[in-house]
């Protein structure tokens, strides 16, 4: 290995990638992981809401308007809130046409729906009961290219002074396309007709299950098949699932680098041997025994292999950190991966110099010196 240094570090090159391939491919997803567990704990897990759905007949349902009130009077639930679709679009002025609705709902909303969905703002304030401007969630913001409160949309031929600015808010992707008006302004000005379109509900951890049994049936006791269900938390969830969903795709792209590394070790090894002939004729000649020249080549071939695998942890940490870096997670490598990096490459030269050990053990003194 040190006297052909070139040769030594481009056959611990491919297990390097290999092994730098596979960390990083564990790693990533164990960051995301966290990371995932990490909002969850933050935005909770215990929210719900319900959305009418169809009747028998296929039409579109509606739920009561009392199903706020009636959500709340649930035990375990600890806030309640809603919003209801008006049918109008939202323009960013009066010369927009009225087809660019840019994918933005306008939803009437209740005073209390921010603190039901934890939610933050970035600038200006919530609605009250009578407010008469409107707030924009992160993303229709941005498609409005409004960035701070005090100017104005147009709605239903009315302008409205935008009065605050929602920060993102994972678990109610809706709200970030929406604009939100005060329940009773849009009563009064956009012809709302009072039925909540979505209900939001916050109930205690221990209980979010019993509350989602009971939920559809205390919202619309008349109809409860025509409530659908759910939980935020859960389809976040399988968001990220989705975005790991390659991850064994790569585990094996790194088995194949670790396998060519592998190869690339035992040609390594059997080049050596027939490079090192008389060295091995010579160690024969005083004395040397097959063991011990068994031993040499295949210590050598697990240094080697050894040597990569170490050098492609370090690289896979560097990924996994850059990486999660990158995606504002904190970066987790599980400890088995970096143990098992640096034993799996270990193991891969010991098979891959068992054949040029054994190859170079059954040479005779007289054959390696001729």
């Amino acid at each position: 290995m040190r006297t052909r240094p070139l040769r030594a570090v481009l056959s611990a090159l491919g297990i390097a990638i290999g092994i730098a391939a596979v960390v990083a491919v564990v790693g990533i997803p164990a960051s995301g992981q966290r990371a995932l567990q990490d909002e969850l704990n933050r935005l909770g897990t215990n929210l719900l809401h319900a959305e009418p759905g169809q009747t028998f007949l296929g039409a579109e349902a509606k739920l009561p308007k009392t199903a706020v009130p009636m959500a709340k009077r649930i035990g375990p639930v600890l806030a309640a809130g809603g919003t209801g679709k008006t049918g109008h679009t939202v323009r960013r002025n009066d010369r927009v046409p009225e087809e660019e609705t840019s994918g933005l709902a306008v939803l009437a909303a209740e005073p209390d729906l921010l603190d039901v969905l934890q939610g933050e703002l970035e600038q200006g304030r919530f609605l009250d009961a009578d407010t008469p401007g409107v707030v924009l969630g992160s993303v229709a913001a941005t498609r409005l290219g409004i960035d701070r409160p005090g100017l104005q949309v147009w709605i239903d031929g009315q302008w409205f002074t935008v009065v605050g600015i929602l920060r993102p808010m994972p678990l109610s992707t809706e709200i970030e396309r929406s604009v939100l008006v005060g329940w009773t302004t849009a009563e009064r000005r956009l012809g709302f007709d009072g039925h909540p379109g979505t209900i939001y509900v916050r109930a205690e951890d221990a209980s979010v299950v019993e509350v989602r049994q009971v939920l559809g049936s205390t919202l619309n006791p008349r109809q409860p098949n025509e409530v659908k269900v759910d939980r935020p938390s859960d389809a976040l969830a399988a968001k990220r699932l989705a975005e790991n969903s390659f991850s064994a795709l790569f585990l094996g792209l790194g088995g194949v680098a670790l396998l060519v590394g592998g190869v690339g070790v035992a040609n390594t090894m059997v080049i050596s041997v027939l490079e090192r002939r008389r060295e091995i004729g010579l160690r024969r000649a005083l004395g040397a025994t097959r063991r011990q020249v068994r031993g040499q080549f295949l210590a050598e071939s697990v240094l080697l292999s050894g040597s990569g695998g170490l050098v492609g942890v370090l690289v896979g940490v560097a990924v996994t950190a850059g990486y999660a870096a990158s995606q504002s997670w904190p970066a987790v490598v599980p400890l088995p991966a970096l143990l098992g990096g640096v034993g799996v490459a270990m193991v891969v030269g010991a098979v891959a110099g068992a054949y040029p050990a054994m190859r170079a053990a059954r040479l005779s003194p007289t054959e390696a010196l001729a």
